[in-house]
């Protein structure tokens, strides 16, 4: 994608076949960043192995460990490999401690190599070849696992399968074990890495299949796809289910996009499952759909999605956590939106979403990063510190979800002079004391600005959104009062003067009452404009409000 070579960074994983030395290797490069977590397992589930591949100028990550975890769960053989020595400021030997450390492995089992002149590059091939058993014969029949998929506007549904066992090859008559769906094979063939026909997958084999599908929701990643006369008893394990950790609303700016937005996300889902959306309407914005991320990166990833494939110009909501609220009645819900967040007189009690924090960092930033952590309402855990070596340490806390969404990453990248790296977790959920922010602007609610704050901190906060507010709303022609609002208590305001025309500079003398009957028909007009007019609030003002 061009969002990934403009970011450096990796959001889709990416299947490729290669022959090397008379064998078939079937490779999956992954993402590496927390919120993409969800490909690297649905990944994971396919392999028979894993490259652990740690930066030589880096050394291991917070990432890097979570990944690690992942695999060792799969019970993946793991073969640790230490990229870019060629770099000046490479330190082979301090990064072969650390993996050492980590993985109990031998100096001769981690493989250091540069991917950027090839130095030993061959012995990695070579290590897969050796270390890693083969695919086994699936003794149900023929099973392939979809870990993937895309639509193309002309051929429909495209599966990215994983053959567990058996054979399928063009014309079969197949069955989505989950989705109940029959179809015939239309082609199937391999990644090269663009799709590349062929005459058929086998075990063990990466590789596509086109379904004729016209409606994404026939295709699902997870599902198990089998021959319709020689079915399998038994469906793949699969993927869990994702739970998303941050939610927002995505609107279209011109309300007849709606249906072009809704197709667009059904597209978007199909290429990845960690998505969830379900339609809203709200009365300032019209018809849209409230949407699950695993993090704000995700949120930012799909919403430029959306408006570079896609030509949609959206407006999306501030993000907020999931929360979930008891009622007086004992009845429990989780409250993704603030403008669903029950009045307090009827809620029993409130539970935020804790997450488990991973931060490598340096020693000589542990005090700065652990400020930054309690500032956060963050409370260490039983092993709070856990040291890689004499200069690098793990710190482990307990953080609320929404206090680790917005910005936190770039001030622990302030704090850490960009050497501490982050990963989180869900860990479970504990009581809380929030209330549900309005922002009213001339008067009237704006619903979409709504947010949900800790109750100590809502003047601060509030204070802090209506002065970006200030900066970023455009002048009108009346007075315009910016205000926070918790119920019927506003904690902060702020007011945007109004343009003023000089009505009298056409007066060239005369009497004293004609300027005065200028400024007084002005004065009505704008009071007039006051109680009618309306404001439009611009995309930057959303953004203000995520700057909380």
């Amino acid at each position: 994608m061009d969002l990934e070579r403009e970011r450096g960074i990796t959001i889709k994983l990416q299947p490729v076949r290669m022959q090397y030395k008379g064998y078939d290797l079937n490779l999956i490069d992954t993402p590496g960043h927390v919120d993409f977590t969800y490909e690297v397992s649905r990944s994971l589930a396919c392999c028979e192995g894993a490259l652990l591949i740690v930066d030589a100028t880096q050394g291991i990550e917070a990432q890097t460990m979570a990944n690690l975890y992942l695999a060792i769960e799969q019970n993946l053989e793991i073969i640790p490999v230490i990229n870019k020595i060629d770099l000046p400021a490479a330190d082979v030997e301090k990064v072969k401690n650390e993996i050492k450390g980590v993985l109990g492995s031998k100096d001769e089992e981690i493989i250091a190599v540069s991917a950027k002149t090839g130095e030993n590059v061959e012995q990695i091939l070579d290590a897969v070849i050796e270390r890693i058993e083969a695919p086994k014969l699936d003794p149900d029949g023929t099973r392939a696992l979809i870990f993937d998929s895309l639509f193309d506007d002309y051929r429909g549904v495209i599966a990215y399968v994983r053959m567990v066992g058996g054979e399928l090859k063009k014309g079969d008559k197949v069955s989505f074990m989950a989705t109940g769906k029959e179809s015939e094979v239309l082609e199937v063939g391999q990644f090269t890495p663009k799709l590349e026909a062929q005459a058929a997958l086998t075990t063990g084999q990466i590789g596509y299949i086109v379904t004729g599908f016209k409606e994404v929701a026939d295709c699902k990643v997870g599902d198990t796809v089998t021959l319709k006369k020689l079915a399998a008893k038994e469906p793949l394990p699969g993927y869990t289910e994702v739970n998303p950790m941050v939610y927002a609303g995505i609107f279209c700016k011109d309300g007849s996009d709606y249906p072009q937005l809704r197709d667009a996300l059904g597209k978007l889902k199909l290429s990845d499952a960690a998505l969830t959306y379900e339609a809203e309407h709200a009365k300032a914005l019209g018809f849209g759909f409230r949407c699950g991320f695993l993090g704000l990166l995700h949120l930012d990833v799909i919403q430029e999605r959306l408006s570079r494939e896609y030509n949609l110009n959206l407006i999306v909501t501030v993000p907020s956590v999931a929360y979930r609220v008891t009622n007086t009645k004992q009845e429990v819900k989780i409250i993704s939106s603030p403008l669903d967040l029950p009045d307090p007189t009827y809620i029993d009690v409130i539970e935020e979403p804790i997450m488990r924090v991973d931060i490598v960092t340096p020693s000589e930033y542990i005090g700065g990063v652990i400020h930054l952590l309690q500032e956060r309402h963050g409370q260490p855990t039983a092993s709070e510190m856990e040291y890689l070596d004499a200069n690098r340490v793990i710190i482990h806390y307990q953080v609320p979800l929404s206090a680790i969404v917005v910005d936190f990453y770039d001030k622990l990248k302030n704090v850490s002079s960009g050497y501490a790296s982050l990963n989180y977790e869900f860990q479970e959920y504990k009581p809380c004391n929030v209330r549900r922010m309005d922002i009213l602007v001339a008067q009237e609610p704006v619903e979409a600005l709504a947010t949900i704050v800790y109750t100590d901190g809502a003047e601060r906060v509030g204070r802090k959104i209506v002065k970006e507010l200030k900066e970023v709303l455009p002048r009108q022609m009346f007075d315009v009062k910016i205000q926070a609002a918790i119920g019927a208590k506003i904690v902060a305001s702020e007011r945007i003067a109004a343009m003023r025309k000089d009505v009298t500079a056409k007066l060239y003398g005369g009497d004293v009452s004609r300027k005065k009957k200028l400024l007084k028909k002005q004065k009505k007009g704008k009071a007039k404009m006051k109680a009618m007019g309306k404001v439009d609030i611009p995309k930057e003002a959303f953004l203000a409000v995520l700057k909380r």
